[in-house]
């Protein structure tokens, strides 16, 4: 009896401290760290990714509850004096009435100050923007800036008390096969929550237009309403805001795609510190290895990004990047493709130190590249829907050595004109040489309400395009 006693007392005593050290060492909670690399004032959750287990054990509720609460809706109420009918838009009619147009969306809330991360397409053009809270209070928000190309705006409001919200994760830790959950109103359904995996990484939607994109893609559903909701992994943290779908018939379809944390929380932490986005790049040109598929001659790579050119007075120039080499990894990010490249890029500031892995004549080399502004050589004239960068060697070639500067990137209009690889010399009467020279001229044509564009093609034929506000 008193050896069975024994052994039981050793049983209990050895349960107990093994299930001690497993508390200890597994279930230890993960904190939430303040970013001080760059003062944010946004809180950033320190991410691991050891936490990630099998489906059988994962328990969706405890994030979504986190979540619901810090998702808001999104009223976008515009005013529209367009006609109403067929006869007032030929006759015109002195009795037409302001209509008052109303958007939804979804926001997030991203400090208990009442800081809301949204996407641009939810807010734009708004006259007055409400926000609704999980608890049905409502509140008119103030638009404090945007950014169109991430698709990114931060909208504010003010409340009695602190307001929930999410902290950011670390959006470049994410895995595909990871579960997540879609938060947000899709078709004014408040606070839905939906279920899926990382499907892929830097997915670019925008391929041919020369702005490059890179979203998450899930299989979550979304659907109108959801855009600028969270996208959040089984801690809770937010990975992602909710922007796109592709569908034919305008609903989910089974893929989805959001703005990765990392980007989304530089926009704002831009925004609020700049007032605009501060944009680090290299200064190359490159292509996409997966894209040319074996066509260049001499290179066995398929993964990766080929420099095609470097900017001179660029930092991957100052750095000794050439042509010819192939960047296969961004501070132990690896870069299978451009759109990873640009992804992680978009999450830097001018004058950051990014580490790039580089091939060059089959051997491994490590570059320290010091990020320059891309405002530098490349500007967008939103106005007619172009953007332009600085000429490269081959432009000055292919051109005869024309001053002026190259129009890499279009909208659809532009696009169906054909002026993508054109050469910009003019505008107005102003001469065009430089970036700088385009930034000043568009400055005074907005003074006329017109601005005229001076076109050169590869045969030396000069085309006049006139655009009015």
């Amino acid at each position: 009896m008193k050896k069975f006693l024994s052994l039981l007392l050793v049983s209990i005593l050895g349960g107990a401290i093994t299930l001690g050290i497993y508390k200890f060492a597994f279930e230890k909670q993960i904190p939430l760290i303040e970013n001080q690399e760059n003062q944010s004032k946004f809180v950033t959750a320190s991410y691991n990714p050891s936490t990630l287990e099998a489906a059988e054990n994962i328990n969706f509720t405890e994030a979504a509850d986190k979540t619901v609460h810090a998702v808001v809706h999104v009223k976008n109420l515009t005013v529209s004096k367009g006609p109403t009918s067929i006869m007032e838009y030929f006759y015109g009619s002195g009795s037409s009435q302001p209509r008052t147009q109303v958007g939804t969306g979804s926001g997030v809330i991203i400090s208990p100050d009442g800081y809301i991360v949204t996407n641009n397409h939810v807010i734009a053009n708004a006259t007055r923007l409400q926000v609704t809270l999980n608890n049905n209070k409502t509140y008119s928000a103030e638009l404090i800036g945007t950014d169109p190309e991430t698709d990114i705006a931060l909208i504010k409001i003010d409340a009695e008390s602190d307001l929930p919200y999410l902290a950011f994760g670390d959006s470049d830790y994410s895995k595909i096969g990871e579960w997540v959950l879609a938060v947000g109103n899709p078709f004014n359904l408040t606070s839905t929550v939906t279920a899926g995996i990382i499907s892929a990484k830097a997915r670019d939607l925008n391929e041919q237009d020369g702005v490059f994109q890179s979203f998450i893609q899930t299989d979550a559903a979304v659907n109108p309403g959801n855009s600028g909701g969270a996208l959040v992994n089984t801690n809770g943290e937010l990975i992602g805001i909710n922007t796109a779908i592709t569908s034919q018939t305008g609903s989910y379809i089974g893929y989805s795609f959001a703005v990765p944390s990392n980007i989304a929380k530089k926009v704002v932490d831009d925004i609020m510190e700049f007032g605009n986005v501060q944009m680090g790049t290299l200064g190359i040109k490159g292509q996409d290895l997966a894209v040319l598929n074996g066509r260049v001659e001499g290179i066995n790579e398929s993964e990766g990004v080929l420099v095609a050119e470097v900017f001179k007075k660029s930092g991957a120039y100052k750095a000794g990047l050439k042509s010819g080499d192939i960047i296969k990894k961004i501070d132990n990010i690896k870069i299978s493709k451009f759109s990873d490249l640009t992804g992680y890029l978009r999450s830097k500031r001018p004058n950051d130190l990014v580490n790039l892995t580089i091939l060059r004549d089959d051997e491994n080399m490590e570059l320290p590249v010091t990020l320059i502004d891309n405002t530098s050589y490349t500007y967008t004239i939103e106005e007619v829907g172009i953007s332009i960068q600085a000429q490269t060697k081959s432009d000055k070639d292919r051109y005869n050595n024309q001053e002026g500067v190259v129009i890499y990137s279009t909208n659809d209009y532009n696009r169906r004109l054909g002026l993508d690889g054109k050469l910009l010399v003019g505008i107005n009467d102003d001469k065009i040489e430089t970036i700088d020279d385009a930034k000043k001229a568009v400055a005074k044509a907005k003074e006329y309400g017109m601005m005229s564009l001076v076109i050169l093609n590869e045969h030396g034929e000069r085309e006049r395009l006139v655009f009015r506000n």
